[in-house]
């Protein structure tokens, strides 16, 4: 089975060709100025992640004006929108804009709102070669009062010749706290955007691709073992989101490349 493609980045909404996850999916949504988009959220919560741009979101009647501010995902942390499920919703663009709208199934009746920058955790994963930097937008860990069914959802920043999500790692039964199941996909930008990046799948099935990151592709991981690297010269940017039964994260990293993660507090207290 493949895992990832290149979704399209046209007018309106884009989607994913196909999709191997039973609990998430996503749709890239681009507008012009004064251009709107309506939809309805039906059984599904959506994060609407604003990339670069400004939209103004009225949802079930409630209305958040011009929401966003950072030109492009490089620029700053983001303003997003949280759309619950059984929710008529439109989306106006104040001037050219892009949206990032992962979903996941939802019973889970709530208000709609808007997650600021100031409640986006920031930090570093890793170290070395496979250190990253990560914006944590909607997480159990660091946004406990913000309400979510399913949905999971960050940004992560990878320099120039580094590795991410190192050592590859899995989420696909819950075994907690060792463990716990999530679906999971990655959407990618890259700077400058002519730039690549590596992307490295595996499962226990024996199922195993490689393929390049490249502006507006999309890794989709129903299970299985995970990895990026950023080809030097260029900054890989994923809008990373889960769901799956629970939204306590526990992840199981490969064990024959585990040892790594041990090195980190001694590579840390080296500099690095």
């Amino acid at each position: 089975m493949k895992y990832h493609a290149l979704l399209t980045a046209n007018p309106g909404i884009n989607i994913p060709p196909m999709n191997p996850c039973k609990l998430l999916n996503f749709s890239y949504l681009i507008l012009g100025a004064n251009e709107t988009y309506s939809a309805d959220s039906g059984e599904r919560e959506f994060l609407a992640v604003v990339l670069g741009g400004k939209a103004s979101f009225e949802i079930n009647g409630k209305r958040f004006e011009k929401v966003g501010g950072r030109p492009n995902v490089f620029s700053g942390k983001p303003y997003s929108v949280y759309i619950p499920a059984g929710a008529q919703f439109t989306i106006k663009a104040e001037g050219a804009v892009e949206i990032a709208l992962p979903s996941a199934l939802s019973n889970l009746e709530v208000e709609p709102y808007v997650i600021p920058p100031a409640q986006v955790a920031t930090g570093a994963w890793g170290a070395a070669n496979f250190k990253r930097n990560f914006h944590q937008i909607l997480t159990l860990a660091s946004q406990p009062d913000l309400p979510a069914c399913r949905l999971i959802v960050g940004e992560t920043y990878t320099p120039s010749g580094n590795w991410s999500t190192y050592p590859p790692h899995k989420h696909q039964v819950d075994n907690l706290p060792r463990e716990a199941y999530h679906e999971e996909m990655y959407f990618f930008k890259v700077n400058p955007g002519d730039g690549f990046g590596i992307c490295h799948y595996y499962n226990e099935e024996g199922e195993e691709e490689n393929f390049t990151v490249r502006d507006n592709s999309i890794h989709m991981m129903p299970h299985g073992y995970h990895t990026v690297v950023s080809a030097p010269g260029y900054t890989t940017y994923y809008l990373w989101f889960l769901a799956g039964n629970q939204r306590v994260q526990a992840t199981q990293d490969d064990p024959t490349l585990g040892w790594v993660s041990r090195t980190v507090a001694m590579l840390k207290e080296l500099g690095h």
